[in-house]
């Protein structure tokens, strides 16, 4: 009898009656199993390495050592301890990041499964060069010429000034 009740309490299921995929359900189980139990925390470092706001566990505490996440407003360090509804502000990588907390979670866990224990308040990221890259040589040409570099200079843009032709 119990069985019938362990399964009711998560929210798995896909919004709109649609039925999940089965790796992101099993994926879901998994981080609600690792999910603190009643009365524990979790640092807000190793929640923002969780939930895959960064890439490594270290660089999360850094980011609170440096002053780059703040929670609900206040710098916090480190070991501070999350709970539901609080506001993360992460800036990492030229980036700020704003989360709201829907969920605690201890171990990291898939992209999938990671976007549902917040929710992202962030504003869009900045847009991406419309450029092709230049400056991508063929292996084994070797170093570029002095012609060569002008060249790659003037389709960069990077034209000298008060120089038209870039010479």
């Amino acid at each position: 009898m119990a069985s019938e009740h362990d399964e009711g309490g998560h929210d798995a299921g896909a919004p709109g009656g649609e039925t999940p995929d089965p790796k992101t359900t099993a994926a879901i189980a998994a981080a609600e199993a690792a999910r603190p139990q009643h009365g524990e925390t979790v640092r807000v470092d190793s929640w923002i390495w969780a939930v895959r706001l960064i890439k490594t566990r270290s660089l999360g505490a850094t980011a609170c050592r440096g002053g780059h996440v703040r929670v609900n407003g206040e710098r916090v360090k480190p070991a501070h301890s999350l709970r539901v509804g609080d506001e993360v502000r992460l800036r990492h990588e030229g980036r700020e990041r704003i989360v709201v907390v829907k969920r605690l979670i201890r171990k990291r866990v898939g992209a999938p499964v990671a976007v549902q224990c917040y929710v992202d308040n962030s504003p869009p990221p900045p847009p991406r060069e419309a450029t092709a890259p230049a400056g991508i040589r063929d292996r084994g040409t070797g170093r570029p010429t002095k012609r060569d570099r002008r060249e790659l200079e003037r389709l960069r843009g990077l034209n000298a000034p008060g120089r038209p032709d870039g010479h």
